[in-house]
């Protein structure tokens, strides 16, 4: 048995999945699931909307910032626990035991519907991204709701076989997304300074423009929800946690594959949206396109019709790869929990297919959920928007909870070979303060008035979740949910780093 078999026996789990990822491709995987490409494009329009380039630029900054506060805390538990289980793992090992199973049931319940909601607004957001360069290229034709959600079938069903190829298939598109996240907006920054022909904004204008498209008068209002554009580019890095079980030397390669994607999306991420801001020619007529993506406008007025499609299919395949990359992380989590007995019916998503390696019926158990979720685009195309917000706040109440739990526990941390030394405490406190503030301003209506139509159903999916969540823990869960398992060697080790009495 190697170290990192061993090391995940001593946490109570036997080593059920392939070890094929090394600390290159836990990064890449990593930065694949962030995938700036498909955050910038899907939300650009939100952000001209809601402050405009001022809080697009510096506002990006800001939230780098605090983000990678966030990871740092995350990172240094992932070093002590690296199991798939992840965050609702920590939040049980961080706590007395008659706290475990409640906490770890909140945290693993927010992190899969975060999860889940992501799958939703990556691949939606491809669908309606592909819609658009379809348009694009035929001319006179406009997607309805259902075009774009029979395009989103596809697309789920495509993820769904990728990931159901086996570890081989896995690995090298790993490699492949790698590469393409990094090159494919370097490339088009490139070609927007070096040879874009539109009449280019001002630095001025890009650095400085306060723009209020929402019909809320106040400014600072205006400019804390517009943060939710660069919060949403910067979301997903706890994959590099939940792929740990397949990642060689996971206790350290899975927090510098989380630390080094949130630094890489953090940089390329800003210099993007600064070209694309740069690149405008005019910004009503941007936001306003009939295209449907401001970014695909951006591209037509520099490029023409030919070159827009070549770089915006460039784009497709990068987010093709984030919502690839997602369905694989989310179907790791439901096989963590089934583990953990935690999910309805968990004996049949804890299979691991002999041939392929990798939990076949959790993956699509994802696909499945991932579309049925894109069903109220039918209803209220703003629920797109709506998901977004979700996955964003259910994702950061999990990235909170085990930091939380790490601060305010009387169970003294065991450290990993990562941590952040005398400096932890602090950046936990900092982390934990900014959850708490993202997670308020993600369920604030965007727009004024609010409406049937423009309200933010966020708050309602994240009311109704943490009702459910309850109840089915207070009246069911509670009698037969115990938490992760731990062996006797784990506990052990526990009491032993913790000087816990026997």
């Amino acid at each position: 048995m190697n170290d990192d078999a061993a090391r995940l026996e001593s946490l109570g789990y036997k080593q059920e999945l392939t070890r094929t990822l090394n600390r290159l491709t836990n990064y890449g995987f990593t930065l694949s699931a962030i995938s700036i490409t498909s955050g910038v494009t899907s939300m650009f329009a939100y952000g001209m909307t809601t402050g405009g380039p001022i809080i697009m630029v510096w506002g990006w900054i800001l939230v780098s910032i605090f983000t990678l506060c966030v990871s740092l805390g995350m990172a240094e538990i992932c070093s002590s626990y690296p199991t798939a289980g992840g965050l609702y793992f920590w939040s049980a090992n961080l706590l007395p035991n008659q706290y475990k199973p409640m906490v770890s049931w909140y945290t693993a319940w927010f992190n899969i519907m975060g999860q889940l909601a992501g799958i939703v607004s990556v691949d939606f957001g491809l669908s309606m991204l592909i819609g658009s360069v379809i348009s694009i290229g035929i001319g006179e034709w406009s997607p309805r709701p259902w075009h774009i959600l029979l395009i989103h079938l596809c697309v789920v069903i495509s993820h769904g076989l990728f990931n159901s190829l086996g570890r081989t298939v896995l690995l090298w598109t790993t490699h492949i997304s790698t590469w393409w996240q990094l090159l494919a907006p370097i490339i088009i920054c490139i070609a927007l300074f070096a040879t874009g022909k539109g009449q280019h904004e001002t630095p001025q204008f890009v650095f400085t423009s306060f723009i209020n498209h929402t019909g809320w008068t106040s400014t600072v209002y205006v400019l804390l929800i517009g943060l939710l554009q660069a919060q949403y580019c910067l979301l997903g890095y706890d994959s590099a946690a939940h792929m740990s079980e397949e990642t060689k030397k996971a206790d350290i390669a899975g927090p510098m594959g989380m630390i080094g994607a949130v630094l890489g999306s953090s940089i390329f991420g800003w210099i993007f949206v600064v070209s694309l801001l740069t690149s405008i020619s005019d910004y009503e007529t941007t936001l306003k396109t009939k295209t449907g993506f401001p970014v695909t406008q951006i591209l037509m007025d520099n490029f023409g019709r030919q070159w827009t499609l070549v770089l915006m299919c460039m784009l497709l395949i990068a987010c093709w790869f984030c919502g690839l990359a997602t369905v694989t992380v989310s179907s790791r989590l439901i096989y963590a929990f089934s583990r953990d007995n935690g999910m309805p019916w968990s004996h049949l998503w804890l299979k691991i297919h002999p041939r392929l390696a990798c939990p076949l019926n959790a993956v699509w158990l994802s696909c499945a959920i991932g579309f049925l979720l894109g069903l109220p685009y039918l209803i209220n195309s703003t629920a797109y928007y709506a998901v977004i917000s979700l996955c964003t706040i259910c994702l950061y109440v999990a990235y909170g909870l085990p930091i939380f739990c790490k601060l305010i526990s009387p169970v003294p941390f065991p450290r990993g070979r990562f941590h952040l030394g005398r400096f932890s405490s602090y950046i936990n406190i900092i982390a934990i303060m900014w959850v708490m503030l993202i997670v308020v301003l993600f369920v604030l209506p965007p727009e004024y008035p609010v409406t049937a139509t423009n309200m933010n159903y966020a708050s309602v999916g994240f009311g109704t979740l943490l009702i459910v969540t309850s109840l089915t823990y207070m009246f069911s869960a509670r009698y037969w949910f115990k938490g992760p398992h731990t062996n006797s060697l784990a506990d052990s080790e526990l009491k032993l780093a913790t000087n816990l009495p026997n």
